[in-house]
């Protein structure tokens, strides 16, 4: 198993599948069952989720509220998907803890690093909402400070996609994917993996960051046990990609040096032949 303990980050979009507002049913018991399936292969497993399928305090506050109060709006947005995946864990059969940055009884309590650490040892799935519990701070890094206190062996981030691309590969038929990312790399691309917050938590910890669709059902577990199925960006010494990009430049560099050979080469055979003609 590559990972023993992960923190998997879900946006809240994710939730809706093919609906355009709210929570899809289908998709809540898609994701339970493959969070089931790591949870049975022995992997510990805390989980953070977005709102933006409910509400989104940056986009209240571009519409005029204020932003403090938009931004606990978005954490109660949180809560609302957390509780949705808790009650679907659980229809599964799995023993859950639902922690919160914002801690409200009789729902949850308040998240600290002891509870969500002795509930994961205890076999149970700890689901993280209410962001990081202060405004200005997105799930992302909500998502980073959980799984550095939680000591977590990596971020996993499910989304639509499996993996890294230079473009967004849903509008860019040519957009290439990344097999490996360092956060350098990352940042200078300025890909959008996660905020710039997130990844100062990443790299200043030495956390990796798996990139991964989680729309496709068994992904999660390929993941965890070290299969290729998207892009991990961490503290690499180079960008596979930049390397791969390389080796092609060099190959493409041989092969034409081979080409060049040969046409004089081929050049010679056919004056060859048509003089045996002409005799």
């Amino acid at each position: 198993m590559k990972y023993n303990r992960v923190l998997l980050k879900l946006s809240g979009e994710s939730l809706m599948g093919k609906q355009s507002y709210g929570i899809s049913p289908e998709m809540l018991e898609q994701y339970a069952l493959d969070i089931k399936a790591a949870v049975k292969a022995g992997v510990e497993v805390a989980i953070v989720i977005g709102g933006g399928n409910i509400f989104r305090g940056l986009s209240g506050a571009a519409k005029g509220m204020d932003r403090v109060q938009g931004d606990y709006m978005g954490m109660l947005a949180t809560l609302i998907n957390s509780m949705a995946l808790q009650a679907e864990l659980e229809k599964q059969g799995m023993r859950t803890e639902l922690l919160s940055g914002l801690a409200i009884e009789p729902i949850c309590k308040e998240m600290s690093r002891r509870r969500a650490i002795e509930a994961m040892k205890e076999g149970k799935v700890v689901v993280i909402g209410g962001g990081s519990g202060n405004p200005f701070f997105t799930t992302d890094t909500a998502s980073a400070l959980r799984a550095v206190e939680i000591q977590a062996d990596a971020i996993l981030k499910g989304t639509r996609v499996d993996g890294v691309y230079t473009a967004d590969p849903e509008k860019d038929p040519k957009a290439k994917k990344f097999d490996c990312l360092t956060y350098q790399d990352a940042l200078a691309k300025k890909l959008k993996i996660m905020d710039l917050t997130s990844f100062a938590l990443c790299e200043e910890n030495n956390l990796p960051i798996y990139v991964f669709d989680m729309n496709k059902k068994g992904n999660l577990l390929k993941v965890v046990k070290g299969t290729k199925v998207g892009t991990e960006v961490g503290a690499f010494e180079k960008s596979l990609y930049v390397e791969a990009a390389k080796t092609t430049t060099k190959a493409t560099k041989s092969a034409a040096k081979t080409t060049a050979k040969a046409k004089p080469a081929a050049k010679k055979t056919v004056a060859k032949k048509a003089a045996a003609k002409k005799k």
